[in-house]
């Protein structure tokens, strides 16, 4: 038995290795195209791209892993089955489980080790390609400019025709176009030369300009000539520009780990926890704020019965004032159809009073729409930190499940190779693949809880695996169409023999 797990676990292995290796390279070739504009053209080193495509490789992992798992389980039971070693393994007296056995226990160390992978390195490499995108921000600025064309540049297109000199500094026919608050190209400079200043040691981006001219478009509503615009020449313009904080959510801008992909399983619940708390201080200072504004809700003190009495007194008689107010109005004008409050106060300061209840109600709604906003925003940022915590425990548990989907399946079809287990799997990788998508879009949004969100498509793989699991050791194929087919059988019998006693 030990020689049949140690033939079972290397075939096994031989399969999970070699299709990781072809799927890791199909993933970075579609990196590869993804960045492709990034990457191309930029005058980056081959050692930069090399390196952040080294660091990219473990973000990939967590999607190639559970694919090769399954693929590799397909692969190995399909073969056995095709060359009849589950036949003789079954006359031998071995179940599917007792020869599953030894890749149960590697599949369950391999879910332990990705768990600790998807813990501290993942969380590693993205902060790692994080400094690098930084650092070629900084120390390259002109990468990020291509040469003809117009090039996003923190906030302003910018065109050159020539770059030149150390890590591409010196530029030549500068062209800028800076937008303003409504999105609109207000202002335009040209020069005959530029050069982009940056260190590692400083956030800042100098871009000194030579020789050239400067245009802006003035407001029209303060100037009464037609086309209103500023001109001027210079000799020598300098631009300050900052360095982005690449890939930061801007309510996050404090901490020194930006994201929630870049956090270990300790920082995220420290994190969670901290901005739970925010979230609810911020609330209840806001309606705090809210209730100041309005007016309402301001309860009185319960300890001073003195003031209580006298408060209920004073707000009785203005009661009855109000009342008194009210009948003698609308004893004065019995024509009028509507009773309203507006009936206390003279003609002339009825527009003011409604006046200052519109600004005043448009002013509050305004405030709770970008509190609203806001709050979006910060809860946004606290599911995805609770949807990171559980993917690190969801993609261990998944390795675990497409192993049982897979290694049944492999029995049941009987098909080695390359051909149908690869589309196979395929096809149940992208079920899985879209699912995980799907469900972790509506956690962040908060539509659903980000637990689920997480966990969604590893509990929708886990029947699948015990009802693969329980065909492949009754011996029977996926579905049993002979009991569909027999039925329809047994109905049309029934009805011709009806129509024969008819006649």
């Amino acid at each position: 038995m030990r020689i049949l797990d140690r033939y079972i676990l290397s075939r096994f292995v031989f399969n999970f290795v070699s299709s990781f290796v072809i799927l890791m390279f199909i993933f970075i070739f579609q990196t590869i195209w993804l960045f492709i504009d990034d990457l191309a053209g930029k005058g980056l080193d081959i050692i930069i791209i090399g390196k952040f495509l080294f660091y990219l490789m473990p973000d990939l992992t967590e999607k190639v892993l559970p694919l090769t798992v399954l693929l590799s389980s397909i692969l190995t039971f399909g073969s056995f089955a095709e060359s009849y070693e589950f036949a003789a393994m079954k006359a031998s007296g071995i179940s599917l489980q007792r020869s599953m056995l030894s890749l149960i226990v590697f599949v369950v160390l391999l879910g332990g080790v990705t768990f600790f992978f998807a813990n501290t390195v993942i969380p590693l490499s993205q902060r790692k390609i994080y400094n690098l995108r930084k650092n070629i921000a900084k120390v390259k600025p002109a990468a990020v400019v291509a040469e003809g064309v117009f090039s996003d540049f923190e906030g302003m297109n910018i065109k050159v025709d020539e770059k030149h000199g150390e890590n591409d500094r010196y530029l030549k026919n500068v062209i800028i176009h800076i937008k303003n608050k409504g999105n609109v190209n207000s202002t335009v400079i040209k020069s005959e030369k530029g050069e982009l200043i940056s260190s590692e040691e400083s956030d800042i981006i100098q871009l000194v300009l030579t020789n050239g001219h400067y245009y802006e478009d003035v407001d029209s509503k303060k100037n009464k000539l037609k086309y209103p615009h500023a001109k001027a020449s210079f000799d020598t313009y300098t631009m300050n520009i900052e360095v982005p904080e690449l890939d930061k959510e801007d309510l996050e801008a404090e901490r020194d780990i930006s994201t929630d992909k870049m956090k270990n399983i300790s920082r995220l619940r420290k994190d969670i926890d901290s901005l739970k708390q925010d979230n609810y201080r911020i609330v209840r200072a806001f309606s705090k704020n809210m209730e100041s504004r309005m007016g309402v809700f301001a309860p009185l003190d319960p300890k001073d019965t003195l003031k209580t009495k006298t408060a209920l007194q004073k707000k009785q008689d203005s009661i009855r004032q109000i009342k008194l107010k009210l009948y003698r109005a609308n004893k004065a004008k019995q024509d009028s159809v509507k009773e309203s409050v507006l009936y206390l106060f003279p003609d002339w300061q009825q527009i003011q009073v409604l006046s200052a209840a519109k600004n005043n109600t448009t002013n509050i709604l305004n405030s709770v729409r970008g509190k609203k906003e806001e709050m979006q925003k910060r809860y946004k940022i606290y599911n995805m930190h609770i949807l990171s915590l559980h993917n690190k425990f969801a993609l261990a548990f998944s390795c675990i499940i497409l192993f049982f989907v897979g290694a049944p399946l492999g029995a049941i079809i009987r098909k080695g190779g390359l051909g149908l287990p690869m589309v196979i799997a395929i096809i149940l990788f992208l079920i899985y693949y879209f699912i995980g998508v799907f469900a972790g879009n509506y956690a962040k949004e908060g539509n659903i809880h980000p637990m689920l969100g997480a966990w969604l498509s590893t509990l929708i793989m886990l029947p699948l695996g015990v009802f693969l699991t329980k065909r492949a050791t009754e011996d029977k194929g996926m579905v049993n169409f002979g009991v569909v087919t027999d039925f329809f059988k047994n109905l049309f019998k029934k009805k011709d023999k009806s129509g024969s006693d008819d006649n």
